[in-house]
């Protein structure tokens, strides 16, 4: 139960979803801000950038955020749960780009604290190929996750588990994107 009356079935609106219709104007600029992260046009594609997102929830052990977002990467890469698992118990060996893996790291430094992000860790994603843009989207979609991830865990707000209970959230948003994916009425 979370830790406070949120004013909705949390079983029909489990983690962020809930404090998002408690506060929809705070919901609001979230998902803007999700939207542009994950969905909007971009070099990397949106499955790797909610593969970051996943990455990040799951080292901040963010149930919901982790399920979610690893749905969400599932459905938009060609190797699916497959691969969002094996980047998740270990990422030297997954098979991923180099350049991925470079941002991956990069993203895991920014969990720790954002100055365990270094110049060899920037320079090694560089050599990857990585622009300056994904460097900087990569920041900062694990600087968001920590913070959606810790709102979700701080208000104690409820994680349904197994993937099929993440299956219709996963297709409403990339279907209609985040600002839609929920209802707000």
């Amino acid at each position: 139960m979370a830790h406070i009356d949120l004013g909705v079935d949390e079983k029909q609106f489990p983690g962020i979803t809930g404090p998002m219709r408690f506060r929809p104007e705070t919901a609001k600029p979230l998902n803007e801000l999700a939207e542009v992260l994950l969905r909007a046009p971009h070099s990397l594609p949106a499955g790797e950038r909610e593969l970051i997102a996943a990455y990040v929830s799951g080292r901040n052990d963010c149930n919901f955020c982790c399920a979610s977002h690893s749905a969400f990467a599932a459905v938009q890469l060609d190797e699916g749960y497959t691969l969002v698992d094996q980047v998740r118990a270990d990422l030297d060996t997954a098979p991923v780009s180099a350049k991925l893996r470079a941002l991956l790291r990069i993203a895991g430094a920014v969990q720790v604290s954002g100055r365990q992000v270094t110049t060899e860790l920037v320079e090694a994603a560089r050599a990857e190929g990585a622009t300056d843009v994904e460097i900087h989207d990569t920041v900062l979609i694990a600087a968001a996750f920590c913070m959606f991830n810790r709102y979700v865990d701080g208000l104690g707000t409820f994680a349904p588990e197994g993937r099929d209970a993440y299956a219709e959230s996963a297709r409403r948003v990339v279907e209609v994107g985040y600002g839609n994916a929920i209802p707000m009425d």
